[in-house]
């Protein structure tokens, strides 16, 4: 298979893992950040002293993307590509929003026809937001969202619909639809890259080293916040 090295710092959680053969064989997370220029480096280097020390050959690096803090995103991407640069790998990009989706798929039990929500919190009633499918298809792409009682009706108005992840706990009392679920503890973590990245891998869904750059600089620039009729 795959020993895939995980990057994920779109958040104030600064993370590092280590998967082989689909199963995560290292991680390490700070929850105590931001502090992602402090950390990301140490945990790196453990993770590669990990991997030497037993003889494992890297064939990639994940990094989570975007959408997400424009800081956390710019140190991982950079860490990214230095590494793959360093060591000749393959460069993979994980989309933040898809990320979060992991664990609630893993350990949540939700109704077949749901949608799942992953919300980052930007500012005021402003989240960036996906909709997916519980086999991770895309119903509507990642938009800025500014939250009222009708962004996400359409959707509520036919199944239920689950929302999580740092933007979702300010817009509980304005989402109020009886379909609507709220699941907290919900963070974008390297330790769940391992299936996204792998998928991508094997898929060959890779970056070009040089030039890739997380959302922030590409397709997120150009969204503007809006309301959702």
């Amino acid at each position: 298979m795959s020993c895939i090295l995980h990057i994920e710092t779109s958040t104030s959680v600064c993370s590092v893992a280590v998967s082989e053969d689909s199963h995560c064989i290292w991680h390490e997370e700070d929850h105590s950040g931001p502090n992602h220029a402090e950390r990301l480096g140490s945990m790196v280097d453990e993770a590669l002293s990990f991997t030497d020390n037993h003889a494992i050959p890297f064939d990639a690096v994940a990094v989570s993307c975007g959408p997400g803090s424009y800081t956390g995103l710019r140190i991982g991407v950079s860490m990214a590509k230095g590494i793959c640069y360093g060591r000749d790998l393959k460069l993979i990009a994980v989309p933040t929003l898809e990320l979060l989706c992991v664990p609630v798929l893993l350990r949540e039990e939700i109704e077949d026809n749901a949608l799942l929500c992953p919300m980052l919190d930007a500012r005021r009633m402003e989240v960036y937001a996906a909709l997916y499918d519980r086999a991770l298809h895309e119903i509507r792409p990642v938009s800025a969202d500014i939250v009222n009682v009708e962004t996400y009706k359409q959707w509520l108005d036919e199944r239920p619909v689950y929302f999580f992840g740092n933007g979702a706990k300010k817009c509980m009392e304005v989402i109020n639809h009886p379909n609507a679920h709220f699941i907290d503890g919900i963070e974008p973590i390297a330790k769940w890259m391992q299936p996204l990245a792998e998928k991508r891998l094997l898929n060959g869904k890779t970056e070009d080293v040089a030039y890739f750059v997380p959302y922030y600089l590409k397709d997120f620039v150009a969204l503007k916040p809006k309301k959702l009729l």
